[in-house]
Parts: structure tokens; sequence; C-alpha cells
């Protein structure tokens, strides 16, 4: 007799994160593989301008990291996470697929300068390479949104929950999001190292066929893992149009009485419908943000006149969320650094090791920092967080983590400004790369634990019909945070250039800049920004699962 699927599930649980985490992997690979070299590509293959180079890598850039909020937006409201992925792999596969077409067959590219003067891409090159990378821009965007939380619900406990192990499934979700974080970097770091060697010096065409054959394989493996999957399909209604319905409704019914301690509000009651128990979780009500209370005040008519408290509920969390958010943003920004100031130091200084006999590549130093990320992660999982858990259960809490996280980039801003004054005031170009080793490795740190920390926020606090959405969070502060740190780099070299027109801290010479004073400025920057994420994290109210005895499928978080 064959198993049911709910014994399935059971017997293969661990399969589905496995799977998951090796698609990521791969994933991770296929896409840094493309973006690592994208501005070389332009450079050296199609012969585009260091402007036009420039500006579509950013827009590229932007663009890749705000889809994601377009397709946790679809995940939630009609598609669920599992048929947004694939979907997505169908444009990815296709981006990737002509990504690698572009680059081997000749008349999709320009030919190779020889010595001579380079002729630049005509339109129909530069169109055809442009479709596939937007077409890969999409592809990741919907995977990105919706991986995350598919990957964390495998963990969730239907109904009463199962009884296969006995270890917390809080724990095995944290864990999860641990080793989610270093596959993202294990792969950044394959892509960074052996891919992008592959691409600049065996051949561009194989270089992305390697991206697009990681991108099948891990395909072909998430398919096959289908059958272990715990899929939670949306609820039908979209998350902005229930944010608006609150909104509308609490604007309407301003002049009715608030009851005192949320007594009366309206809410309904559970009942032993199968239906029911796949429905949004309910939510306790919480003091704070009272006006939106009214919302939910008995006597209403409509559903624009009167919410449940867990509908109002759910604007709260969002709302309490979005100022911890911010933070995320200038957070992203100060780990800007390390593809762009850190690397431009490095370039000032001596690249030999033992002795002469081996130069480092620059930009090497990111791929480095990835293996000091994974040496972190294992030390956050395997040691900090244990030791946390014998003084608090639970061990550190995800908002002490973020803080920890900003903190260190904190030490390690003010520590690459330290080397740069010790530079400029000592050795200059014959002082050692070495030296910037130490703020790599903080600077890892912070990344870990923030970034860990961050995914398992957005994902935990989010209500559990906007999960995708608030996962996406994260990209997005990254992607707004690329264009803070462009800001401060201009609004500082055009505030500190001389009158001359030359020099600045950001002088292209940087032994006559100052670039250690923008590094304390961003040691400032993020300096305020800790104060205030501590002032922020200090009030901040977690959202409070109903205590309903009949509300069985609740999602903890």
């Amino acid at each position: 007799m064959g198993l049911s699927g709910d014994e399935r599930r059971r017997r293969f649980s661990w399969k589905a994160p496995a799977v998951i985490l090796g698609f990521e992997l791969l994933e991770s690979i296929a896409f840094s593989g493309v973006a690592l070299n994208l501005v070389v590509y332009l450079a050296a293959v199609l012969h585009g301008t260091l402007a036009f180079n420039a500006a579509h890598v950013d827009t590229w850039n932007g663009t890749t990291f705000i889809v994601p909020v377009i397709g946790a937006f679809i995940a939630d409201s009609y598609w669920g996470k599992y048929r947004t992925i694939l979907f997505s792999l169908l444009f990815y596969l296709a981006g990737l697929v002509l990504l690698t077409v572009s680059a081997a067959v000749p008349s999709l590219r320009p030919p190779a300068c020889n010595g001579g003067p380079c002729s630049p891409a005509t339109g129909t090159q530069f169109s055809v390479f442009f479709l596939a990378l937007y077409l890969t821009s999409i592809g990741t965007g919907g995977v990105k949104s919706a991986l995350l939380p598919f990957g964390a619900e495998q963990y969730e406990r239907h109904g009463h929950g199962h009884a296969d192990d006995d270890t917390p499934p809080e724990k095995k979700k944290q864990s999860f999001f641990s080793w989610f974080f270093g596959a993202i970097n294990l792969g950044i770091f394959i892509a960074g190292t052996l891919v992008s060697w592959v691409e600049q010096n065996v051949s561009w065409a194989l270089g992305f066929g390697i991206a697009t054959l990681c991108l099948l394989i891990a395909t072909a493996a998430f398919l096959a893992g289908t059958p272990c999957y715990r899929v939670r399909l949306p609820t039908g209604d979209s998350p902005v149009k229930g944010i608006l319905r609150v909104l509308v409704a609490a604007f309407r019914n301003w002049r009715r009485p608030l009851p005192p301690d949320g007594e009366g509000l309206y809410e309904v009651l559970d009942d032993d419908d199968d239906k029911n128990k796949d429905a949004e979780e309910k939510l306790a009500h919480t003091e704070g943000l009272r006006w939106l209370d009214r919302a939910a005040g008995k006597g209403g008519g409509g559903p624009w006149d009167l919410c449940t408290v867990s509908e109002v509920e759910r604007v709260k969390v969002l709302a309490r969320m979005v100022p911890i958010w911010v933070t995320c943003v200038l957070y992203a920004a100060s780990l800007g650094q390390m593809t762009t100031t850190f690397i431009q130091q490095g370039m000032a200084m001596d690249t030999r090791l033992f002795g002469g006999r081996f130069r480092v590549p620059v930009a090497s130093l990111v791929s480095v920092e990835v293996v000091f990320m994974l040496l972190w992660v294992l030390l956050h999982d395997v040691v900090v967080m244990p030791v946390a858990r014998r003084w608090r259960a639970g061990g550190l809490t995800q908002l002490q983590r973020m803080g920890v996280g900003r903190l260190l980039v904190v030490v390690s801003l003010a520590t690459a400004a330290l080397v740069e004054r010790r530079r400029l005031r000592g050795e200059k170009r014959a002082m050692s790369i070495a030296w910037q080793v130490p703020q790599f490795v903080v600077l890892a740190g912070s990344d870990v634990f923030s970034g860990i920390a961050q995914l398992e926020f957005f994902y935990g606090e989010a209500p559990g019909s906007m999960r995708s959405i608030c996962s996406a969070f994260s990209f997005l502060a990254l992607s707004l945070g690329f264009y803070v740190n462009s800001l401060v780099v201009t609004v500082v070299a055009a505030v500190t250039k001389r009158h001359d027109g030359s020099g600045g801290w950001l002088a292209p010479d940087l032994d006559t800049g100052h670039l250690d004073y923008y590094f304390w400025l961003w040691a400032l920057i993020s300096l305020a920004n800790l104060a205030l994420y501590l002032l922020l994290a200090g009030r901040y109210k977690s959202k409070h699962l109903s205590s309903s005895p009949t509300d069985t499928d609740t999602y903890t978080s």
C-alpha cells in the first residue's frame, strides 16, 4: 500500500530544504557568473564607452533588485510561491540561453580589435544582448522573491504539526536562513573565481554556458523535488487591497469612539471548517497606532467600512517594519564600500605577497570576503547562537543580531580609515594590501549578523499573506542602498573638490586625496544609523498571534 501525501512529506521532510539550498547555490553561480563580469563584457566584447557601460550596469542592477518586489506581489496575491518560481525560471533560462548564443555567434557581436580601432556593437547586437540581460533580470527577480519564503515554509507546522523529529521547527528554520545565506555567498565565490576566469581567459560563450547549465540543473532538481514540498496557496485576496481597506475604513470611521483596551473590536470566530483552517493567521490586538483600530469598530457595514482585528494588526505590523527597513537602506549603502572604495584603496597599495612571488588581484578581495562570510556563518550557527541559547531561550533575537551587524560595519569603516591614514602618512603605494584584511573580516561578520537576521525578520514578522513581499524588502533596501552610495560619492566629490577643479577627498590619485576622511564620514553615517536603529528596535513591538484554541493552522515566526 502506497504512502499518503502527508506521510510522504513527513518521511522526506529533510529533502525539500536540501533541494532548495542546492537550487540557491546553483542559481547564485548562474546569476553571479553574469553580473560580476557584466561591465567587463560590455567593454571588452561589445566595445561600449565607459559612461555607457556604467549607466547600463547601474540600470540593470537597479532593475534586478526591484523586480523581486513585483514578483513577490504576484506570488502572495495570485500564483503562490511555487508557481511563481516555475514561471520565473522560464524567463531566466530563456535569458541565459540567449545570452550564451549572443556570445557564441560571431554575427551577434562586433569583431575583435586585434590591435586596431575597436568597432562598437551595432544596434541589433546591443538589442539582442540587452533583451537577454533583462529576461535574466525578470527571471532572477521572480526567483529571489519567492524561493526564500518558500524554503522557510517547509518548516511550518500544519495542523498540529509533524512529530518526525524532536528538533523545534524554529531552530531548524533559523539554521535554514543561515545556510541559505551561505549558499548565496558560496555561489558568488565560485562564480567570481572559476566562472569569471573561464569567461575572461577561455571563452565568454563557455562561461555563460556554464551559468546556463547550472540553472538548468537547478531547475531539474527543483521539479524533481515537487512531491516533497509543502505548498501554501495564496488566499486569493490582494494584500495591497487589504491594506487599502483598513486605511479607508479607519478614515470613514474617524469619528467613532475607540473602545478601551481593544475590547469590542470585530473579529471572525473560528470554526471547524477546513477552509478556515487554511485561512490567514489571526493576530491579537496590540496597543499603538490606535487610530487604525477604528477600522474594526463594530457598527460598520460593508468590507470597506468594517475590518477584522487581524486585518488591522497586519497593517500595524507593516507600519512598524518600515522604519526598521529604512535603517536597512543606510546599512546597505555602508556595505557598498566593499565593492567600491575598498577596492580603490587596494589599487593604491602593494599587491605583492610572499616576497613578491604572488600578486593579488585587487578585485579578488571581494571573493576573499565571501570566504570570511562562510566562516562567520559557521561561527554564527555553531558557536554564537548555541552559546546565546544558554542565556536566553532562542538565543540572540533577530533585532539584537541586526544591531550587532550595524555595530560591526562601524568598526570596519573605522578600521579602513585608520589603514588609509597610515598609508598616506607612511609607505603609500609600498604599503602591503594585507593591511586591508581586518576591515574585510569585520565587514564579513557584519554582513552575516545583519544579513541572516534581516532575512529572518522580514519573513517572520510579515503577515502570512505578505511573506514574499516583505522578504523582498531586503532586495529593495539593497537596490536603494546603491543609489544612496552613488549620491554620497557625487556630493562629497563636488563639495571637497579644490577651486582648480582637481583633488578633493576622492582625487584620481589617492596619494593626493583623503580617502581616510571619506571612510570616517561613512563611519559617522553608520554610527548615526546604528543610534537610530537602537531607538527604533527598542520601541518595536512584534506581532502577537491570537490564542484562539481552534486556530490550528497558525504559522509562527
